[in-house]
């Protein structure tokens, strides 16, 4: 049986993090981090790229219910059969030193036979490991892998098709928990941890974290969902966020639109910041920023759009043959090429981010205005080159009008951050006029005054959902004439079944693609934001109750929704949507419940 996209959940330890279907197999986990490769990848193939399943013997289907335990990434499965029910308990303790995966089966009522099928397979399903005994545990080898298969109490495991199996049989009460343990093969095994411990403690630290959440609005059990997935999708030892967990799910089933998001980009970082501040969390926001500043500091003629997990640059893009893609969705790509596409937009978003710590009172930091200054310097004689934009199209370069806004964003965030900051060192006049030559350049080029509307890009008649952020950025104030134009024709022009195009897939060649894709989940929170800043909040709070409506069974959502077949699309957990979800409540509802 194939899951969906939306029938799996998400377990993780802030490192790395797993999927786990609806029929109680874990179809994807990278060790030792997001972005290494897969030693489960069912997800994107068969059964033979690896998978974990635990589930009742005799289980042809999914679970009959699940979900996460309160303000926790901690997962409970349960099954009712003719003989009994049982509890499948997931989850990834924080790490001391070793990633641990703990699954632990419960006897709910009667006695039921559980059986387990771990098949191991390194290199994201490419290479079947050496599997041995050794003091009772499974041990399995392959050149730099090695995982340790362990259960309490100890039960029989077996051999068989080059993966290891167990059967057991629980009674009402009855516990057995199995922890897998990855390190480097040339490394001595790592500690062993308690696994009742391990899910004591996990629970424990995960409602002490939700409890900084200062929101108590209308919908707070999915922003509080939202918040939690952010913070399994944040890499801990960093403090970057990846976009996601997974790569190459597509964004059209049997499509070519498949794309590696377990990195960083800098797109996200405004309104990563602004979740992070606006709920209480302000040490992760400043985690955000630290790693911020190290990812950009440097040439920035050198900015790159996105960047690995500890700031690395460099993330060649490659296809992996063996793979035969989600769905059959291929190919499946490792790596993002676009990492070294030209985006003037995140220059803005950069400065935004700062000016948004700085005005917020976060730690300054000796060399942040240094690198702003040389940043927006650069910028001042570089603007005027076409680029790709922000949604990375493939297509050539263009004038993007969102592009262009965000270039005006880095200029005024420079100019009030010196009128704020006297002491501070830049040229305030050049600046000034710098901003000023922009937002005329964009009112003139980048606005049909026959529509009404802003367009994509310069000369274009096509629409962009990012154009909704116009008002969000403060480049024009959300009552202008031409924002509330901007607003109608995208609603007119890029609304499918009542959520948001990113642009028109049918019309244009922007992106150098073939094929279609979903609705972008974040656009459709933009424009409910934008909605409420026009006046119109009834119609936004009539769309976000649609948009949350979209989350799967236990609160996730992926980067995009296609309402015709109804299915989840792109990769899962999509960071960007769920900072969509969170940001639209605060907006929405903060005053009813953030402090």
């Amino acid at each position: 049986m194939h899951q969906r996209i939306e029938d799996y959940a998400l377990i993780g330890d802030e490192q790395t993090a797993a999927l786990i279907g609806r029929d109680g197999s874990v179809d994807w986990l990278c060790l030792p981090r997001f972005d290494s490769g897969a030693c489960f990848a069912r997800l994107l193939g068969d059964e033979e790229n690896g998978h974990w399943r635990i589930a009742p013997r005799d289980a042809q289907s999914g679970c009959t219910r699940r979900a996460y335990r309160p303000d926790s990434l901690v997962l409970d499965t349960e099954w009712e059969t003719d003989e009994g029910a049982i509890r499948v308990t997931d989850l990834m303790p924080q790490r001391d030193r070793a990633p641990d995966l703990v699954r632990m089966v419960e006897g709910l009522r009667g006695r039921v036979t559980v059986h387990s099928t771990l098949r191991l397979r390194f290199d994201y399903g490419s290479i079947v490991p050496w599997v041995r005994e050794s003091d009772g545990h499974r041990v399995a080898v392959a050149g730099p892998d090695s995982v340790w298969l362990r259960s309490e109490p100890e039960v029989p495991t077996w051999g068989e098709d080059f993966s290891t199996h167990s059967e057991f049989t629980v009674e009402e009460g009855q516990k057995v928990a199995f922890v897998l343990t990855y390190h480097p093969s040339h490394e001595p095994r790592p500690p062993l941890i308690n696994p009742y411990k391990a899910l004591d403690h996990s629970v424990r630290d995960w409602r002490r974290w939700v409890g900084h959440c200062n929101y108590d609005g209308p919908y707070r059990d999915a922003v509080v969902r939202s918040l939690i997935t952010l913070k399994a999708l944040t890499y801990r030892p960093t403090g970057g966020i990846v976009a996601a967990a997974t790569t190459s799910l597509p964004e059209e089933i049997g499509g070519v639109r498949n794309w590696d998001y377990r990195y960083c980009w800098l797109r996200d970082s405004t309104l990563t910041l602004n979740v992070g501040l606006s709920a209480g969390y302000r040490k992760e926001a400043e985690a955000w920023r630290d790693w911020l500043l190290r990812a950009v500091a440097g040439d920035p003629a050198d900015l790159r759009i996105m960047y690995g997990l500890a700031g690395e640059r460099r993330l060649p893009e490659f296809e992996v043959p063996w793979l035969s893609g989600f769905d059959g969705s291929a190919p499946v790509r490792i790596g993002n090429r676009a990492a070294e596409q030209l985006q003037l937009d995140v220059y803005g978003e950069v400065m935004d981010s700062l000016a948004l710590a700085r005005d917020a009172g976060l730690s300054t930091k000796p060399h942040m205005w240094a690198i702003q200054a040389a940043l927006v310097e650069w910028l001042r004689s570089e603007w005027r080159q076409p680029d790709e934009g922000l949604w990375e199209v493939r297509g050539g370069r263009r004038h993007f009008v969102h592009s262009k806004v965000m270039v005006w964003v880095a200029a005024d965030r420079a100019v009030r951050t010196l009128e704020k900051n006297p002491k501070l060192e830049g040229d305030l006049e050049g600046w000034r006029k710098f901003r000023d030559e922009v937002h005329r350049e964009v009112l003139e080029k980048g606005y049909d005054a026959e529509r009404n509307t802003f367009t994509q890009s310069y000369g274009s008649r096509e629409l962009d959902a990012a154009l909704l952020l116009i008002p969000r950025v403060g480049f024009l104030p959300p009552d202008d004439p031409r924002v509330m134009g901007t607003i109608d024709a995208i609603r007119a022009e890029l609304s499918h079944h009542g959520f948001l195009r990113r642009y028109s897939t049918d019309r244009t060649t922007v992106d150098g693609l073939p094929g279609d894709e979903g609705t972008f989940l974040a656009c459709s929170f933009w424009l409910a934001e934008a909605l409420h800043m026009t006046g119109r909040t009834e119609e936004a709070r009539e769309l976000f109750d649609r948009l949350v409506a979209l989350t799967n069974d236990v609160g996730l959502l992926a980067e995009e929704y296609d309402p015709v077949s109804g299915r989840q699309l792109g990769n899962f957990p999509q960071a960007f949507s769920h900072i969509g979800l969170v940001n639209t409540a605060l907006a929405l509802y903060g005053s009813d419940g953030a402090g």
